[in-house]
């Protein structure tokens, strides 16, 4: 799966523009809310961020800068959920969860050695989830994807009961985001 595609999925799920009243993130289109525009360089009113410009954000922050696009290079179905997972909830959290993961499935570290859980996908991660694969056979990516999408449910369920008013997105979130 390329960037563009995992991008385009993500967008299909986000839609276009919206400013829910009990959404902590303010306006948003694409999916892509005003503070990250803004860091990033669009100046313009969010109802009119234009696509081209969404995608070029994307590609960068939610895709190559986290490492999910090198790691769609090993496995693009893991690296579709944790890019969508990160524009979400933002790269770091799905980045991390994938280090817990991984830690978790080597079996005490027989399997290949624990890694750094610091939300930073290098060398090291990228090496342990080769690893994975290879000592885990044809179900691990499988295994894989439900531990994180396992994780992210959780968290939504957390989110929700830490504020009330999240719980106007929990269904969805559930619906959309979380495949068992």
């Amino acid at each position: 799966m390329s960037i563009e595609t995992m991008i385009d999925a993500t967008i299909g799920k986000e839609g276009g523009y919206s400013n829910h009243p009990a959404d902590k993130g303010g306006p948003t289109r694409w999916g892509m809310t005003e503070r990250v525009a803004r860091a990033n360089g669009y100046q313009g009113d969010m109802r009119t961020l234009p696509r081209e410009t969404a995608v070029a954000i994307y590609r960068l922050v939610y895709a190559i800068r986290p490492g999910f696009a090198a790691v769609a290079e090993i496995d693009s179905a893991v690296g579709e959920e944790l890019f969508d997972t990160g524009v979400n909830m933002g790269p770091s959290v799905p980045a991390l969860w994938f280090q817990q993961a991984l830690n978790a499935l080597n079996d005490g570290g027989k399997l290949y050695a624990d890694i750094k859980e610091d939300g930073d996908i290098g060398p090291a991660t990228l090496g342990a989830f080769r690893a994975y694969l290879r000592a885990r056979g044809s179900e691990a990516s499988k295994v894989m994807l439900r531990a994180l999408n396992a994780m992210q449910g959780a968290r939504y369920i957390e989110l929700s009961r830490m504020r009330v008013a999240n719980e106007a997105f929990t269904y969805g979130w559930l619906r959309t985001r979380v495949a068992v």
